[in-house]
Protein backbone atom coordinates (compact mmCIF):
# COMPACT_ATOMS: atom_id res chain seq x y z
CA UNK A 1 0.00 0.00 0.00
CA UNK A 2 2.73 2.29 1.10
CA UNK A 3 4.77 1.96 -2.47
CA UNK A 4 1.51 1.83 -4.77
CA UNK A 5 0.82 5.70 -2.72
CA UNK A 6 4.62 6.54 -3.03
CA UNK A 7 5.05 5.42 -6.96
CA UNK A 8 1.73 7.58 -7.60
CA UNK A 9 3.28 10.66 -6.09
CA UNK A 10 6.07 10.32 -8.22
CA UNK A 11 3.99 9.52 -11.25
CA UNK A 12 1.95 12.91 -11.01
CA UNK A 13 4.94 14.92 -10.21
CA UNK A 14 5.88 13.52 -13.82
CA UNK A 15 2.78 13.48 -15.48
CA UNK A 16 -0.04 16.64 -15.28
CA UNK A 17 -3.14 16.18 -14.93
CA UNK A 18 -4.57 17.82 -17.85
CA UNK A 19 -2.64 15.18 -19.60
CA UNK A 20 -4.87 12.67 -17.63
CA UNK A 21 -8.19 14.21 -18.07
CA UNK A 22 -8.84 13.82 -21.55
CA UNK A 23 -8.38 10.02 -21.20
CA UNK A 24 -10.06 9.49 -18.49
CA UNK A 25 -13.20 8.01 -20.05
CA UNK A 26 -10.62 5.57 -22.50
CA UNK A 27 -8.76 4.91 -19.16
CA UNK A 28 -11.60 3.92 -16.94
CA UNK A 29 -12.86 1.33 -19.95
CA UNK A 30 -9.62 -0.13 -19.99
CA UNK A 31 -8.95 -0.57 -16.58
CA UNK A 32 -12.72 -2.18 -16.12
CA UNK A 33 -11.86 -4.83 -18.54
CA UNK A 34 -8.31 -5.50 -16.99
CA UNK A 35 -10.04 -5.90 -13.85
CA UNK A 36 -12.41 -7.94 -14.65
CA UNK A 37 -10.00 -10.22 -16.37
CA UNK A 38 -7.31 -10.71 -12.85
CA UNK A 39 -10.58 -10.58 -10.60
CA UNK A 40 -11.27 -13.88 -12.83
CA UNK A 41 -8.11 -15.35 -12.57
CA UNK A 42 -7.49 -14.25 -8.88
CA UNK A 43 -10.89 -16.08 -8.05
CA UNK A 44 -9.87 -19.56 -9.84
CA UNK A 45 -6.45 -19.47 -8.09
CA UNK A 46 -7.99 -19.18 -4.89
CA UNK A 47 -10.50 -21.75 -5.74
CA UNK A 48 -7.80 -23.76 -6.71
CA UNK A 49 -5.72 -23.61 -4.06
CA UNK A 50 -8.28 -23.86 -1.64
CA UNK A 51 -9.25 -27.44 -2.83
CA UNK A 52 -6.50 -28.40 -2.69
CA UNK A 53 -5.95 -27.41 0.87
CA UNK A 54 -8.78 -29.01 2.20
CA UNK A 55 -7.89 -32.46 -0.14
CA UNK A 56 -4.65 -32.32 1.87
CA UNK A 57 -6.54 -32.43 4.68
CA UNK A 58 -8.73 -34.72 3.57
CA UNK A 59 -5.91 -36.92 3.04
CA UNK A 60 -4.42 -36.79 6.40
CA UNK A 61 -7.78 -37.43 8.46
CA UNK A 62 -8.16 -40.94 5.95
CA UNK A 63 -4.70 -41.78 6.32
CA UNK A 64 -4.64 -41.35 10.62
CA UNK A 65 -8.25 -43.28 10.48
CA UNK A 66 -6.80 -46.15 8.28
CA UNK A 67 -3.87 -46.40 10.35
CA UNK A 68 -5.93 -47.00 13.53
CA UNK A 69 -8.61 -48.89 11.71
CA UNK A 70 -5.27 -51.66 10.79
CA UNK A 71 -4.26 -51.16 14.43
CA UNK A 72 -7.29 -52.61 15.32
CA UNK A 73 -8.35 -55.44 12.82
CA UNK A 74 -4.63 -57.28 13.19
CA UNK A 75 -5.98 -57.66 16.67
CA UNK A 76 -7.65 -60.45 15.30
CA UNK A 77 -4.57 -62.06 13.60
CA UNK A 78 -1.85 -64.70 15.86
CA UNK A 79 1.11 -63.36 17.42
CA UNK A 80 4.03 -62.58 16.38
CA UNK A 81 2.38 -60.99 13.43
CA UNK A 82 -0.28 -58.81 15.64
CA UNK A 83 2.39 -57.31 17.75
CA UNK A 84 4.75 -56.72 15.21
CA UNK A 85 1.78 -54.91 12.98
CA UNK A 86 0.90 -52.92 16.09
CA UNK A 87 4.53 -52.03 16.99
CA UNK A 88 4.93 -50.54 13.97
CA UNK A 89 2.03 -48.65 14.13
CA UNK A 90 2.73 -46.44 17.01
CA UNK A 91 6.16 -46.30 15.34
CA UNK A 92 4.39 -44.93 12.07
CA UNK A 93 2.97 -42.49 13.67
CA UNK A 94 5.60 -40.99 15.54
CA UNK A 95 7.62 -40.56 13.17
CA UNK A 96 4.63 -38.58 11.07
CA UNK A 97 4.57 -36.34 13.71
CA UNK A 98 8.07 -36.02 15.28
CA UNK A 99 10.02 -36.27 11.79
CA UNK A 100 7.66 -36.27 8.61
CA UNK A 101 5.40 -33.46 9.71
CA UNK A 102 8.49 -31.33 10.55
CA UNK A 103 10.16 -32.09 7.30
CA UNK A 104 7.09 -31.19 5.23
CA UNK A 105 6.55 -27.88 7.18
CA UNK A 106 10.24 -26.87 5.94
CA UNK A 107 9.28 -28.00 2.85
CA UNK A 108 12.35 -30.72 3.33
CA UNK A 109 9.56 -33.74 2.43
CA UNK A 110 11.33 -34.74 -1.59
CA UNK A 111 11.85 -38.46 -0.74
CA UNK A 112 9.34 -41.14 0.64
CA UNK A 113 10.11 -40.10 4.05
CA UNK A 114 11.51 -42.68 6.86
CA UNK A 115 7.79 -44.06 7.60
CA UNK A 116 7.98 -45.71 3.91
CA UNK A 117 10.23 -48.54 5.58
CA UNK A 118 8.26 -48.97 8.55
CA UNK A 119 4.78 -49.57 6.24
CA UNK A 120 7.42 -52.10 4.16
CA UNK A 121 7.94 -53.75 7.77
CA UNK A 122 4.47 -54.11 8.03
CA UNK A 123 3.68 -55.26 4.71
CA UNK A 124 6.48 -58.10 5.45
CA UNK A 125 4.87 -59.00 8.98
CA UNK A 126 1.43 -59.24 7.06
CA UNK A 127 2.33 -61.34 4.40
CA UNK A 128 4.15 -63.87 6.30
CA UNK A 129 1.34 -64.58 8.12
CA UNK A 130 -1.41 -65.48 5.60
CA UNK A 131 -3.74 -68.06 7.64
CA UNK A 132 -5.60 -71.19 6.08
CA UNK A 133 -8.31 -70.83 7.82
CA UNK A 134 -11.53 -69.00 8.53
CA UNK A 135 -11.99 -66.80 10.36
CA UNK A 136 -8.18 -65.55 10.25
CA UNK A 137 -8.07 -65.53 6.92
CA UNK A 138 -10.87 -63.19 6.37
CA UNK A 139 -9.17 -60.92 9.05
CA UNK A 140 -6.18 -61.26 6.51
CA UNK A 141 -8.19 -60.10 3.75
CA UNK A 142 -9.63 -57.22 5.76
CA UNK A 143 -5.94 -56.37 6.67
CA UNK A 144 -4.24 -56.08 3.61
CA UNK A 145 -6.94 -53.76 2.79
CA UNK A 146 -6.86 -51.75 5.33
CA UNK A 147 -2.99 -51.44 4.92
CA UNK A 148 -3.05 -50.61 0.89
CA UNK A 149 -5.67 -47.82 1.72
CA UNK A 150 -2.99 -46.38 4.27
CA UNK A 151 -0.54 -46.62 1.51
CA UNK A 152 -2.36 -44.96 -0.98
CA UNK A 153 -3.66 -42.37 1.51
CA UNK A 154 -0.01 -41.59 2.59
CA UNK A 155 1.15 -41.27 -0.91
CA UNK A 156 -1.66 -38.79 -1.72
CA UNK A 157 -0.40 -36.77 1.48
CA UNK A 158 3.09 -36.63 -0.01
CA UNK A 159 2.02 -35.76 -2.93
CA UNK A 160 -0.25 -32.67 -1.48
CA UNK A 161 3.06 -31.46 0.38
CA UNK A 162 4.51 -31.39 -3.20
CA UNK A 163 1.94 -29.84 -5.52
CA UNK A 164 2.20 -25.99 -5.86
CA UNK A 165 0.89 -23.56 -8.25
CA UNK A 166 3.41 -23.35 -11.87
CA UNK A 167 5.75 -20.60 -11.48
CA UNK A 168 4.50 -19.19 -15.06
CA UNK A 169 0.91 -18.52 -13.05
CA UNK A 170 2.90 -17.18 -10.26
CA UNK A 171 4.63 -14.52 -12.42
CA UNK A 172 1.02 -13.81 -14.31
CA UNK A 173 -0.63 -12.97 -10.56
CA UNK A 174 2.03 -10.53 -9.61
CA UNK A 175 2.96 -8.75 -13.20
CA UNK A 176 -1.63 -8.63 -12.93
CA UNK A 177 -1.10 -7.53 -9.59
CA UNK A 178 1.62 -4.57 -10.64
CA UNK A 179 -0.38 -4.23 -13.63
CA UNK A 180 -3.44 -3.16 -12.20
CA UNK A 181 -2.68 -0.87 -9.51
CA UNK A 182 -0.04 0.86 -11.86
CA UNK A 183 -3.30 1.47 -14.32
CA UNK A 184 -4.99 3.72 -11.16
CA UNK A 185 -2.00 6.31 -11.69
CA UNK A 186 -3.45 7.56 -14.86
CA UNK A 187 -6.84 8.60 -13.97
CA UNK A 188 -7.20 12.45 -13.39
CA UNK A 189 -8.41 12.95 -9.95
CA UNK A 190 -8.33 16.37 -8.73
CA UNK A 191 -7.25 15.61 -4.90
CA UNK A 192 -3.85 13.33 -4.31
CA UNK A 193 -5.32 12.16 -0.69
CA UNK A 194 -8.45 10.39 -1.82
CA UNK A 195 -6.36 9.57 -5.50
CA UNK A 196 -3.98 7.49 -2.97
CA UNK A 197 -6.23 6.29 -0.91
CA UNK A 198 -8.32 4.72 -3.61
CA UNK A 199 -4.92 3.29 -4.86
CA UNK A 200 -3.59 1.84 -1.75
CA UNK A 201 -7.15 0.60 -1.10
CA UNK A 202 -6.87 -1.41 -4.05
CA UNK A 203 -3.11 -2.34 -3.93
CA UNK A 204 -4.11 -3.53 -0.04
CA UNK A 205 -7.23 -5.50 -1.32
CA UNK A 206 -4.70 -7.03 -4.42
CA UNK A 207 -1.88 -7.88 -1.70
CA UNK A 208 -4.41 -9.87 0.63
CA UNK A 209 -5.52 -11.92 -1.55
CA UNK A 210 -2.04 -12.45 -3.23
CA UNK A 211 -1.08 -13.64 0.95
CA UNK A 212 -3.81 -15.87 0.98
CA UNK A 213 -3.10 -17.88 -2.06
CA UNK A 214 0.63 -17.80 -1.07
CA UNK A 215 0.26 -19.33 2.10
CA UNK A 216 -2.54 -22.40 1.40
CA UNK A 217 -0.31 -22.97 -1.16
CA UNK A 218 2.09 -24.38 0.92
CA UNK A 219 -1.02 -26.77 2.90
CA UNK A 220 2.22 -27.73 5.56
CA UNK A 221 4.47 -24.75 5.13
CA UNK A 222 2.51 -21.77 5.50
CA UNK A 223 1.17 -20.11 8.72
CA UNK A 224 -2.07 -21.51 8.10
CA UNK A 225 -1.22 -25.20 8.00
CA UNK A 226 -2.93 -28.41 7.70
CA UNK A 227 -3.97 -29.64 11.21
CA UNK A 228 -1.88 -32.51 12.99
CA UNK A 229 -4.82 -33.36 15.14
CA UNK A 230 -6.20 -36.77 13.41
CA UNK A 231 -2.40 -38.01 14.24
CA UNK A 232 -2.01 -36.96 17.53
CA UNK A 233 -5.87 -38.18 18.31
CA UNK A 234 -4.44 -41.76 16.95
CA UNK A 235 -1.58 -41.31 19.38
CA UNK A 236 -2.96 -40.77 21.99
CA UNK A 237 -5.40 -43.50 21.34
CA UNK A 238 -2.54 -46.28 20.34
CA UNK A 239 -0.79 -45.18 23.93
CA UNK A 240 -4.23 -46.08 26.01
CA UNK A 241 -5.09 -49.00 24.11
CA UNK A 242 -1.40 -50.23 24.30
CA UNK A 243 -1.55 -49.09 28.35
CA UNK A 244 -4.77 -51.06 28.69
CA UNK A 245 -3.33 -54.55 27.39
CA UNK A 246 -0.14 -53.66 29.20
CA UNK A 247 -2.55 -53.69 32.27
CA UNK A 248 -4.49 -56.66 31.69
CA UNK A 249 -1.49 -58.81 31.02
CA UNK A 250 -0.21 -57.61 33.96
CA UNK A 251 -3.25 -58.54 36.12
CA UNK A 252 -3.67 -61.87 34.48
CA UNK A 253 -0.39 -63.04 34.93
CA UNK A 254 0.32 -61.85 38.78
CA UNK A 255 3.39 -64.37 39.43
Amino acid sequence: MALSAGGLALFRGVVSADVLAASNDVVGNYLQTLGSIYAVLLAFVVFVVWTQFNEARTYVEREANELLDLYRTVRGLPDPTRGRVRESARRYVDIVLDSEWRAMAHGAMLGPGAGALILDDMWAAVHGAEPSQEPERSIYREALKRLDDLSDARSNRLNSSRTTIPLSLQILLYTGAVSVVGSMYLFAVESFAIHAAITALLAGAISHVLYVIWDLDGCFTGHWQVPRTPFERVRDQLGAEAAAESFTAIAGNPT
